[in-house]
C-alpha cells in the first residue's frame, strides 16, 4: 500500500522582532550575532495566539488542500513543547474545529498531544503513517507547532520563534509518497525544561556535535542506507533549524549542495519554531517542488533524537498547492515590533 502526504498547511504569526533589536536591549552586537547564527529576525505570537491557535490555523490550511472531508480523518496528533495546558489536550480542539468529530454519533477518531522537544511533530507523522499503513485509518493529521521559549538575555532568545505545520497523511490523493522513515535516539542531555519552569535550560557543550550533528547525520545516513540511496538521489533536503548555520553545516557534511536546502531555511526570517522547524522547511519545499522530486526531511529533538523521511512528489501536488498560503507568503506578511511589545506579547512582562 502506498502512503504519504495528502495535504499540508502552515501558519506563522505576523509579528517579528529583529536580532538587532534584542541585541540592542542587552548591549550586544546584533550584526555579529546575526552573522554567527544566520538568523535576522524571529516570529512571535500575538497576545491572543498560542500553540493551540497556531495548530488550528495550520490544520485549516492543510484541509484547504485536502481532496477529502473532515469525516475521513481518523487521527489527530499535535506535537509541541509549549502546549498551553498542562492537563487539557490541544489535539481534541483541532479535531472539533476541523469537523472531524460528532456530538451525536460514534466517530472513530483518536487524538493525542505529543512531546519530544523539537521532533514531536515528526513523531506524530510516523504514528499516522503506521496507522494508515496498518489499515486502521484512511487519513490522519499530524501537526508540529510551538511558541518557543527563551529566557531574557539567553542565547535562545535570539532564535526562539513561533509557527507550525500540519500534514494530512493517507493512502489516497497522495501529493508526496513516503518511501521510508528511520529514527536515531539516545539519552543526550543537551536541552530541558522542568515541570513548572517558564524557560528551558541547555548544556551548551552538548548542543552541537554530540546532540544535533550526531543524531541528524546518523538518522539521515540510516535512512539512505535503508533505501540504498546517496545524497545524489535527493533533489531537496530539509533539516531541523535551530539557526541557519547548523542545517547548512550538516547538509555540507552529508554531501548536499546549498541549492538543495536553501529554500527550506525559513529560520533566517522566523527563527526556530521548535516542533515546526523541520516540517515548515518541508512545506517550503512542497511550495516549490515539481512532480517526481525526492525530498529528505530530518528533524531533531533534544534529549535526543532525529526522525528522517524520504518523500517523492506526485502530479497531485500541483493540483492542490495554490489553495492555501505558502511559507514565503507568511514570511512576507509581517509586522515589526520593538522589545517592549515583544516582552508583553510573550508575557515576559505581566500587566
Amino acid at each position: 500500500m502506498k502512503v504519504g502526504i495528502s495535504a499540508y498547511g502552515v501558519y506563522i504569526p505576523r509579528y517579528r522582532i529583529s536580532v538587532n533589536e534584542i541585541a540592542r536591549v542587552w548591549g550586544e552586537d546584533g550584526e555579529a550575532i546575526s552573522a554567527g547564527i544566520g538568523t535576522y529576525s524571529k516570529s512571535l505570537p500575538g497576545r491572543d495566539e498560542d500553540t493551540l491557535t497556531i495548530s488550528v490555523e495550520a490544520a485549516k490550511n492543510a484541509m484547504k488542500r485536502f481532496d477529502g472531508t473532515a469525516a475521513d480523518i481518523g487521527a489527530v496528533y499535535v506535537g509541541s513543547e509549549s502546549h498551553p495546558f498542562a492537563v487539557y489536550p490541544t489535539a481534541s480542539t483541532v479535531v472539533d474545529v476541523i469537523g472531524a468529530s460528532s456530538d451525536t454519533q460514534p466517530k472513530n477518531v483518536t487524538a493525542a498531544d505529543l512531546e519530544f522537544a523539537c521532533k514531536a511533530g515528526t513523531a506524530g507523522m510516523q504514528m499516522v503513517l503506521g496507522l494508515v499503513k496498518g489499515n486502521y485509518i484512511k487519513y490522519g493529521l499530524a501537526i508540529g507547532t510551538d511558541c518557543a521559549q527563551g529566557r531574557p538575555a539567553d542565547a535562545l532568545e535570539y532564535t526562539a520563534g513561533a509557527g507550525g505545520a500540519a500534514f494530512v497523511i493517507g493512502n489516497d490523493n497522495i501529493i508526496a509518497e513516503c518511501e521510508g522513515t528511520f529514527s536515531h535516539t539516545t539519552d543526550t542531555p543537551d536541552f530541558w525544561r522542568k515541570e513548572g519552569a517558564s524557560y528551558p535550560s541547555h548544556g551548551g557543550r552538548f548542543t552541537g556535535a554530540p546532540s544535533y550533528f550526531n543524531h541528524v547525520m546518523l538518522a539521515a545516513k540510516g535512512l539512505m542506507d535503508q533505501l540504498g540511496m546517496t545524497a545524489d538521489d535527493f533533489d531537496r533536503v530539509t533539516f531541523h533549524q535551530p539557526n541557519a548555520r547548523f542545517p547548512s553545516a550538516v547538509a555540507k557534511r552529508l554531501g548536499f549542495p546549498a541549492e538543495k536546502h536553501d529554500a527550506s531555511l525559513a529560520v533566517k526570517y522566523i527563527g526556530n519554531t521548535y516542533s515546526g522547524a523541520s516540517i515548515i522547511g518541508l512545506a517550503a519545499h512542497l511550495d516549490q517542488a515539481q512532480p517526481g522530486e525526492r525530498i529528505l526531511c530530518v528533524s531533531y529533538g533534544s534529549g535526543a533524537g532525529s526522525d528522517a523521511f524520504s518523500f517523492v512528489t506526485t502530479d497531485k501536488l500541483l493540483e492542490v498547492r495554490e489553495r492555501a498560503p505558502t511559507v514565503q507568503e507568511y514570511i512576507d506578511f509581517k509586522e515589526e515590533v520593538d522589545y517592549a511589545m515583544y516582552a508583553v506579547n510573550r508575557k515576559k512582562i505581566i500587566e
